[in-house]
């Protein structure tokens, strides 16, 4: 299983409790990456057990899974699976955004982990103020590793084009006004409960992951 000359060296930084959890996987491409985010995100068993039975991997853009095959450079946004699971420990029907949002801040640590690798919480419902007006943003991240911000807009409608222009203003804003020179330009992450990718193709920006999620 590990004579492939990329993974036999990277295997071996890893123990046996996470071997047993591996030797299903025949994919050399999915088990590269099972092995990468074990030992980069310092997985237990467990942690990585449960990573693989929620397909983790499959859930991947296609354009990712092609980015990881031929190390090409990966960004913040390309790791964002889709679906998103969010936990829903008492099977609340969603209805609006607010609930959702309710939902993901009761465990923000098991959605940061969903997102990728190193995000950290800035806010829920952040406001900030354009002309004379307040808004909020749904959620405020920080991705360690990318160093940058992350708006993220919660919707529970099919996609519509523009919700586009609505993450697009406020990272504009983050941009102006938050980012230090410092840190890279914001991304945004545009989760819906349905995506359109027909309309997606010709209102998408490259700066946001349209995704959508289910309720787990």
């Amino acid at each position: 299983m590990f004579k492939d000359e990329k993974v036999s060296p990277v295997a071996t930084q890893l123990t046996w409790s996470h071997y047993s959890e591996l030797l299903s996987i025949k994919d050399n491409n999915k088990l590269m990456y099972y092995i990468n985010i074990a030992i980069n995100n310092n997985l237990s068993k467990r942690e990585l057990r449960k990573r693989i039975k929620f397909n983790e991997y499959e859930r991947l853009p296609i354009e990712t899974k092609n980015k990881l095959m031929f190390e090409d450079k990966v960004e913040a946004k390309d790791l964002v699976p889709n679906p998103i699971l969010i936990r829903n420990k008492n099977n609340i029907e969603i209805v609006t955004e607010k609930v959702l949002q309710k939902l993901i801040l009761e465990d923000i640590e098991s959605f940061m982990k969903e997102l990728g690798n190193l995000f950290s919480f800035i806010g829920g419902e952040y406001k900030i103020k354009i002309g004379d007006r307040n808004h909020y943003i749904d959620l405020l991240l920080f991705n360690i590793k990318y160093n940058c911000y992350v708006v993220v807009e919660l919707k529970v409608t099919e996609f519509k084009v523009e919700y586009i222009s609505q993450v697009q203003k406020y990272m504009n804003y983050i941009d102006k006004n938050i980012r230090e020179v410092s840190n890279n330009n914001t991304i945004g992450i545009l989760i819906c409960k349905r995506e359109n990718k027909f309309v997606i193709e010709y209102c998408s920006d490259e700066r946001i992951a349209v995704r959508e999620y289910e309720l787990v």
